[in-house]
């Protein structure tokens, strides 16, 4: 009985729920174009941009989500198959339907009803398979898990459209045109037309099916005082740009050196051929096209990042602290472009240099203190000036956004006893202790300690 519960249960949750095995892409560009594109959109759901956040998935499949908090995941897949900016952004809309609508927090009303026909028809099923009908049984709780199906799916769809109409609204008020919500559902149409229509069951979708959304939307969206409004140009540089590096870091590089042939001089294929080499182990060849970028834009941030980075990772660190810190400067202190340039501070070996590094990087994980890697390279560099108690607590920091809690909370006892008391340093080492020693004691099971 208890593992027929369980095999439901993890139905319902593969149903309700996305893939958690992506792996999420971090790049300076990219979030800046995705808080262009979707800050607009996010004060017309009436939340604040400060709050919601766009992430990038590598995934190569077309698909978007929301899972809990005001996070929109995109995948990578979605930015190739977009053909503009415009597209993302009717994208981005739909989710943010999904959030302020809150739909993942009334998930339960989807998956409990499902969950008690599905029970319903499994103790009736397990009677009639007590009673000697085995195969009646059988058929009993098959129906009642498509049923239940059935039912949550249902749910879904009336999701889905409700995120519709939310999307389509959040465009209308951002005076945002919604050209691209509909020319995106009608690509997804054209590949529904490729699998064959009459191979889909309407019934069995979680999402209608993309005609549909394309007749319900149509009318209002075309209604829209913005309907006619020109993409914005400097959004969609931004957009063809990252498309591009994208293509060159997801993609394997003959795909990406077919789409953006030599011959093609463009900064797009400047951009993505230079991604293309450097992860294919062709350091000459990435440098020579990032020089053509900056050739091209000596000012540009993300150009001059590129330029420092392919430098710093083919083991010349030295050369790549000129680009790095124009590059810092250039962004104001964009903390993922500040903790490349507190890298190759480090990577230099040379201690003159480790005071700027700890400065740095400080600053980066005082912008942003969900990057992992920032935490380690401050660690790194405390480590090294001799600061234990303050490389203790990067470690801390890194530990507890990883959930390894047994370790957050040892290296935040060690900074908590050799950091000066009520100092800054020291209150966030007394936070992640408490923090950590809470989550341990709430699940004790689960940090038993190892004999």
């Amino acid at each position: 009985m208890k593992r027929f519960v369980a095999a439901l249960t993890a139905t319902l949750l593969l149903w309700a729920q996305p893939a958690q095995a992506q792996s999420i892409l971090r790049d300076a560009e990219t979030e800046t174009m995705f808080a262009e594109m979707s800050g607009p959109l996010i004060t017309a759901a009436g939340l604040s941009p400060r709050d919601v956040k766009v992430v990038l998935i590598n995934d190569d499949s077309i698909n978007a989500f929301v899972a809990g908090g005001q996070t929109v995941y995109v995948h990578s897949g979605l930015l190739q198959a977009a053909d503009n900016a415009n597209e993302v952004q009717g994208v981005i809309a739909h989710e943010l339907g999904h959030i302020a609508d809150g739909h993942v927090v009334l998930s339960d009303r989807g998956t409990k009803p499902a969950m008690g026909m599905y029970l319903l028809s499994m103790v009736l099923g397990l009677a009639a398979m007590a009673a000697g009908s085995g195969e009646a049984g059988a058929g009993i709780m098959a129906a009642g898990q498509q049923a239940a199906m059935g039912n949550y799916l249902a749910f879904s769809r009336t999701q889905e459209s409700t995120a519709d109409a939310s999307g389509a609204k959040y465009l209308r008020e951002a005076n945002v045109t919604g050209r691209g919500m509909l020319s995106f559902f009608k690509k997804l149409q054209q590949q529904e037309y490729r699998f064959g229509t009459a191979n889909i069951d309407p019934f069995m979708q979680s999402h209608p099916l993309s005609g549909e959304r394309v007749s319900a939307l149509t009318a209002d969206l075309q209604a829209s005082p913005a309907w006619a409004n020109k993409p914005d140009a400097a959004l969609e540089e931004r957009f063809r740009r990252v498309k591009a590096k994208l293509a060159g870091y997801v993609l394997p590089a003959p795909r990406t050196l077919q789409s953006y042939p030599p011959s093609d001089q463009s900064i797009y294929a400047h951009y993505a051929r230079a991604y293309a080499y450097h992860k294919s182990g062709y350091p000459d060849k990435a440098d020579a096209e990032a020089d053509a970028l900056v050739k091209a834009k000596p000012d540009d941030p993300y150009f001059l990042e590129i330029k420092g980075q392919i430098l710093l990772e083919a083991g010349r660190p030295v050369e790549s602290l000129v680009p790095l810190r124009e590059a810092t400067e250039g962004s104001r202190n964009n903390p993922l472009i500040a903790t490349t340039f507190g890298h190759a501070l480090i990577a230099t070996e040379n201690k003159a240099n480790y005071p700027e590094a700890t400065k740095v990087l400080r600053t980066a994980v005082g912008r942003d203190d969900q990057n992992p890697f920032a935490w380690m390279q401050l660690g790194t560099v405390y480590e090294l000036t001799g600061d234990t108690a303050r490389a203790a607590l990067a470690t801390a920091e890194r530990a507890s956004m990883g959930g390894d809690m047994r370790t957050a909370s040892a290296s935040a006892q060690y900074a908590l006893a050799n950091i000066p008391a009520n100092t800054p340093d020291w209150i966030r080492a007394q936070d992640i202790a408490m923090a950590a020693q809470n989550e341990m004691d709430d699940n004790p099971k689960q940090y038993k300690r190892r004999r």
